[in-house]
């Protein structure tokens, strides 16, 4: 056909391709729709929020067999050699339906700690906060009135990592000559004797997840002597001792199949099952010390039976089973995926169930990594370095996705809000900042601290952000 309007429907069938939009469950929006090839991701939310009707326009994520969809359609199927002949199926994924605010004020200012906040952290229900410091102890805060609730006094040295049993019922702490203990969070007492057994200072403590267990009884802990261990809070003692790394064990996570998951100085990533705490799997690849390890789960094993409504419960049993309910659900069909942060400025992207080979080397810091982090629903990985900047990546395909730049001195720590939807960073500069994972960009600067901060953590039920540094203060923000 050589008639004008014959060349016409030949472009017209060249740049559009039919699509058929769907609900997860398969349920199809509306009829099939010709699209232009060039339209992505953002152009898709502006259809599915008209189409659907969205007073308020909700995100999506979408899924083309179950490959999220990155590019624009034409760089897809140019790619994938898809046949556009019938119409072309897209999961329509709604984002978390609660929205976390993003926290934009200092709503207090708490001190008592005598020497640099180490560490914060909140309690899996969110309602119970925590810190460490260089003042040797341990230090719980009521968030209600938002003054000191207990000072937890029994380490001779600096308190380097807590971390809470995820049914809330334990704290334990880890300093830098080797000792753990455990504290009752009621009454801020010792719940016994201290646990020794680690030569050189806890890098890291892990619990095992109440899904697993409950209720909780045992953790991991991580030592500069290169041994990680398996205590029993109710025996009181070391259970097995984990040894194979030749150097310092930098950071331990507790998996939610089971597994023990440790970095190392000595370049290696290893995997341990828990009932003998024998290796199992040795992941192998980065150059330099591995700094910093992230689940895909991590969320769910932190919070474990706990979520945005804020219910408690009344047994184990009920915990353990909620627990489990919530894990499946994250989890899906899909293995549990594992990031390590590097000091050779890589990251990579493992799924240790299926092979001892990562499945994408992440690069593009060009300082060492210092924290990495899955979001919430497992959809994202941020990381932290020393080159001052935050980037955002896929966490399915560790595809790079966004740096987020802002920081004026190396990025220390980072922290989810509990919908994915924001990202918090506390720097070595004194500040801290909320970015939005929409439109990649920031969303609040947040000074206050006078010196470097060396701690962040959302509370798991979005609704306050605590940050401890140099200065000794607790800063508590709001939304």
């Amino acid at each position: 056909m050589e008639t004008e309007t014959g060349e016409k429907r030949d472009t017209t069938t060249i740049n559009n391709v039919m699509c058929l939009l769907m609900h997860p469950d398969g349920a199809p929006l509306g009829a099939p729709m010709y699209l232009p090839q060039n339209a992505g991701p953002q152009q898709l939310q502006l259809i599915v929020n008209k189409i659907l009707d969205n007073e308020e326009k909700l995100p999506y994520a979408f899924y083309i067999s179950d490959e999220e969809l990155l590019v624009p359609l034409e760089a897809y199927l140019h790619k994938n050699k898809v046949s556009v002949e019938k119409a072309l199926p897209i999961v329509c994924q709604p984002q978390a339906i609660f929205r976390i605010r993003p926290v934009n004020r200092c709503s207090a200012t708490i001190s008592g700690h005598a020497e640099a906040v180490l560490t914060v952290a909140f309690s899996p229900d969110g309602r119970h906060l925590a810190s460490g410091s260089g003042d040797t102890t341990v230090r719980l805060w009521d968030l209600n009135t938002q003054t000191p609730l207990y000072t937890c006094t029994g380490h001779k040295n600096w308190v380097l990592c807590i971390a809470w049993s995820p049914d809330g019922k334990y704290l334990v702490s880890g300093s830098k000559s080797g000792e753990l203990q455990c504290w009752d969070p009621e009454t801020g007492k010792l719940s016994g004797n201290p646990l020794s057994g680690h030569k050189k200072w806890i890098t890291g403590i892990s619990w095992e997840p109440v899904h697993l267990s409950a209720p909780c009884r045992r953790f991991v802990s991580a030592s500069k002597d290169g041994d990680a261990r398996i205590w029993d809070v109710t025996l009181r003692k070391c259970v097995i001792c984990l040894t194979g790394h030749t150097l310092a064990i930098t950071c331990v996570k507790w998996g939610g199949d089971g597994m023990i998951y440790t970095g190392s100085q000595d370049c290696t990533i290893k995997v341990w099952e828990t009932t003998q705490g024998k290796l199992i799997r040795e992941l192998k690849g980065h150059g330099h010390w591995v700094n910093s390890l992230a689940l895909s789960t991590e969320y769910v094993l932190r919070t474990g039976a706990f979520d945005h409504t804020g219910k408690q419960y009344s047994s184990p049993e009920e915990m353990k089973k909620v627990a489990l309910e919530r894990y499946n659900k994250m989890r899906g069909n899909a293995p549990e995926r594992l990031v390590s942060g590097s000091d050779d400025f890589t990251m990579f992207l493992w799924e240790p169930f299926v092979s001892k080979h990562p499945k994408t080397r992440m690069t593009g810091h060009q300082q060492l990594v210092n924290h990495v982090y899955f979001s919430p629903d497992g959809q994202w990985v941020a990381s932290a370095s020393f080159d001052k900047s935050v980037k955002l990546w896929n966490g399915t395909t560790g595809k790079f996705i966004a740096a987020f730049r802002g920081h004026v001195g190396p990025v220390y720590q980072i922290s989810w809000s509990a919908d994915s939807r924001l990202l918090l960073s506390g720097s070595k500069d004194s500040t801290l900042k909320v970015w939005d994972i929409r439109t990649r960009k920031l969303k609040q600067d947040l000074p206050g601290h006078s010196d470097e901060v060396f701690s962040v953590d959302w509370s798991p039920d979005g609704e306050k952000v605590a940050s401890g540094g140099k200065d000794k203060v607790l800063k508590l923000w709001m939304g």
